[in-house]
């Protein structure tokens, strides 16, 4: 609901001011930005190969392959994903406010910086559930159905945040 909230922000404030949409979403790069969008959507599918690693009860590697590792492993590069895809975000932001795009600079501003800044934080939200998912493993003596299904509930958040950026980016970066 609340990100529906952002988005009827959005459109609101860009029918209200298309002139100014179409001045100020000039700024974007979108060829960067689709590739930190790529990044995060690939994220899903490290997430969902931890998640069938885990169901299998398989918390760590049992060889070097890929199709050896356990949910930790698959969980590890989800996290540097989600990092990069972070990182990739800040970069971004200051690339824009180094153009004049800034949270006060006017509504498409403030419409871009709370859309996009909300995200972020979920996204660090997950990366933080990660780390937890991932010490957990580390912690038990026996990786369990409860530890697996752990593993699973932070992947929904995951894979929720991951649809949440596509419509963002969609809306915000495509649609014009």
């Amino acid at each position: 609901m609340f990100f529906a909230g952002l988005f009827a922000i959005y459109f609101t404030l860009r029918s209200t001011s298309p002139g100014l949409w179409e001045s100020q979403s000039g700024l974007l790069t979108v060829p960067f930005s689709l590739v930190n969008t790529i990044i995060l959507v690939l994220s899903s599918l490290t997430c969902q190969f931890g998640v069938f690693a885990a169901e299998r009860l398989q918390p760590r590697r049992t060889g070097w392959k890929p199709t050896q590792w356990g949910m930790v492993e698959w969980f590890f590069l989800t996290y540097a994903m989600g990092a990069v895809f972070v990182i990739g975000q800040i970069y971004e932001y200051a690339v824009l406010v180094s153009e004049g795009l800034t949270l006060s600079s006017d509504s498409y501003g403030s419409a871009f910086y709370l859309a996009t800044g909300f995200h972020g934080l979920h996204v660090i939200g997950g990366l933080i559930a990660f780390l937890f998912i991932i010490g957990r493993a580390y912690a038990v003596k026996n990786f369990g159905h409860k530890e697996a299904t752990s593993a699973i509930v932070v992947s929904y958040y995951w894979h929720f945040v991951d649809v949440v950026w596509v419509g963002l980016f969609f809306i915000i970066y495509i649609l014009k």
